[in-house]
């Protein structure tokens, strides 16, 4: 059965939710961006910053699916990380989004031929179908297939499930606050450094510290005692 990384909890048969939470803490760390190769190179910091603002300007004007903007942002920094580039050449970036977000949506099953299109006019570059295809190849090679990527979102069912919060309602407008600010956050540097669990682990105790205030000792005691969480991360 094929795991839904965006909730992969989903399911009800508690022997595969545990190995799939094992798994997920277990392999996170492969799909994180190195934050050392960027502080060594100023000209992949620039291509990252020019292919945000063109992935940013792609969501806001064609109101794309915010996770396939978050999988093609994880994308695009995770190639950025392994990919040693020596000239700076303009198009670089706007390739690169392309491929990231073509390849963003296959993974979320969405259409976006028509939205890339306009996006390549109204930004005076437009690449043949090849050579879109050929980015996306190079692409896949430096992330090793690594495709379903394993980002926070990943985490918040499981961190949820451990408040014991009985009010269904409270719980599902937590988990949404909580995605909320991990969407805003996503193109903020210094965050490529945390692991995805822990930036779902921080955005929960923030929501919980928004909409429930009083459980926030509780909440932030069970995180803290989970057997996953890296005890050295101050959350």
């Amino acid at each position: 059965m094929e795991l839904d990384l965006q909730n992969p909890l989903t399911c009800y048969n508690e022997d595969l939710q545990y190995d799939v939470v094992t798994s997920l803490f277990s392999n996170e760390s492969d799909h994180m961006p190195c934050l050392l190769s960027f502080e060594s190179s100023d000209l992949r910091l620039s291509i990252r910053r020019r292919a945000l603002s063109l992935i940013s300007h792609a969501k806001l004007s064609y109101d794309l699916d915010p996770f396939l903007v978050y999988l093609s942002v994880n994308y695009v920094d995770r190639f950025l990380s392994k990919q040693e580039i020596l000239e700076k050449r303009p198009w670089i970036a706007h390739i690169l989004v392309l491929a990231g977000l073509s390849l963003a949506a296959k993974m979320t099953n969405s259409d976006l031929s028509i939205s890339l299109s306009h996006l390549q006019r109204e930004e005076g570059f437009e690449f043949d179908a090849h050579s879109v295809h050929r980015m996306e190849t190079i692409l896949l090679a430096a992330l090793q297939w690594r495709m379903r990527s394993i980002t926070p979102f990943s985490f918040l069912q499981y961190f949820l499930s451990l408040f014991k919060i009985e009010d269904s309602s409270l719980a599902q407008c937590l988990k949404h606050r909580a995605s909320d600010i991990i969407f805003s956050v996503q193109h903020e540097f210094k965050l490529l450094e945390y692991k995805p669990s822990i930036i779902a682990a921080s955005a929960l105790l923030c929501s919980i510290q928004d909409l429930a205030p009083l459980t926030f000792s509780s909440s932030k005691a069970a995180i803290s005692s989970c057997d996953y969480v890296n005890k050295v991360t101050t959350i």
